[in-house]
């Protein structure tokens, strides 16, 4: 991975890891159902993660956009699918969703190097 890549993912673990030390039960039960959401189901889970992805860029969350770009490419996605999706994202949310896409697409190069 790159080095963007690799400070998301130790920044997101060390947070993650702080916030369930925290022991709350409603918490934890939210992290759970995210997990759960993604695993396979009647949809595979490379599928969810492009869906996990187009919603992250409507939302406009950049840190749920880097979270499910690392996730799509565990999964296979490829380039060429990956610009589709973020065609998608910027159609459903519109041309605000294009610094989103910038960013988004920065990261996906940071995780090809």
């Amino acid at each position: 991975m790159g080095k963007k890549a690799d400070e998301f993912n130790e920044y997101r673990q060390r947070m993650n890891d702080r916030i369930l030390a925290a022991d709350s039960k409603v918490l934890k039960r939210i992290f759970n159902v995210d997990t759960n959401a993604y695993l396979p189901g009647a949809l595979d889970v490379k599928t969810k993660e492009m869906m996990g992805l187009v919603s992250s860029l409507v939302l406009r969350c950049d840190d749920c956009v880097k979270y499910h770009i690392g996730k799509c490419r565990d999964n296979g996605v490829t380039e060429d699918e990956f610009i589709e999706i973020l065609g998608i994202g910027t159609l459903v949310g519109g041309t605000i969703v294009i610094p989103h896409v910038r960013r988004a697409l920065e990261f996906w190069d940071d995780l090809s190097q």
